[in-house]
């Protein structure tokens, strides 16, 4: 058990909306501080240490996506975004620009609620502590320290978001073995009724882009089995 309550930021100009998400939330423990506009929201966010923002798309000021991305800009709180807008362009592009996950409205606050846990089950450092997992995995041009969540690629720190990390390191536990993605889906995003196989291309996507700018033999290693899925290759 955490020694503190988790914090969360419900975003949205609909007070409904966000009365409705801090009634569920509060119901299972957590903290929910809110904000109603964009400006407000990326303020909040940057000034405070949130342990997930759940984020709107349509907002007045600042919209979600331009949220989204100047919190990027700054740190790597977990995201997840709401929106009326189910189209796929708008989700791949809210994961390209740092989402960790997305609700199409209407949704059902105990969906909300399943992947709120399923993503901070996964990017606490304390739950990763009771895992039985290497804590510090070495490549030649790649180093996963665990309990540190640090990875550095050619001796130069990379700044990944949690759920980059997870996937990076979920593969890296088994180098050469291909996972597909409903296997990724199901083991590091915890979807076992939910979720895009595109969310896990476009964290792919962007975990090989953040390590080629520093390396490239380490983005490398992330390998596309094609009609398969990915996997980790060791350097031979």
């Amino acid at each position: 058990m955490l020694d503190r309550q988790q914090v969360i930021l419900v975003v949205d100009d609909e007070e409904r909306i966000r009365r409705l998400l801090r009634m569920y939330l509060e119901r299972e423990g957590f903290v929910v501080e809110e904000a109603g506009d964009g400006n407000t929201a990326i303020q909040k966010a940057i000034e405070s240490d949130y342990d997930l923002i759940l984020l709107d798309i349509m907002l007045p000021g600042l919209d979600g996506m331009n949220v989204c991305a100047g919190i990027r800009k700054m740190k790597s709180t977990p995201i997840i975004m709401l929106t009326a807008k189910g189209e796929e362009g708008n989700r791949i592009h809210g994961f390209e620009l740092g989402a960790d996950d997305y609700v199409v409205k209407p949704f059902s606050p105990r969906e909300i609620i399943y992947r709120v846990k399923a993503i901070l089950r996964r990017s606490s450092v304390t739950a990763y502590l009771t895992e039985n997992t290497s804590s510090i995995i070495v490549f030649p041009n790649l180093c996963i320290e665990h309990e540190a969540r640090r990875v550095t690629a050619d001796k130069q720190e990379v700044h990944l978001t949690p759920k980059e990390y997870d996937l990076l390191h979920y593969l890296a536990l088994t180098p050469d073995k291909v996972f597909s993605r409903e296997e990724l889906l199901k083991e590091v995003w915890h979807y076992e009724f939910f979720g895009d196989l595109r969310t896990v291309d476009t964290h792919v996507k962007r975990l090989r882009e953040k390590l080629s700018k520093v390396s490239l033999p380490a983005a490398t290693m992330i390998t596309t089995v094609w009609g398969v899925g990915y996997k980790i290759e060791h350097p031979k």
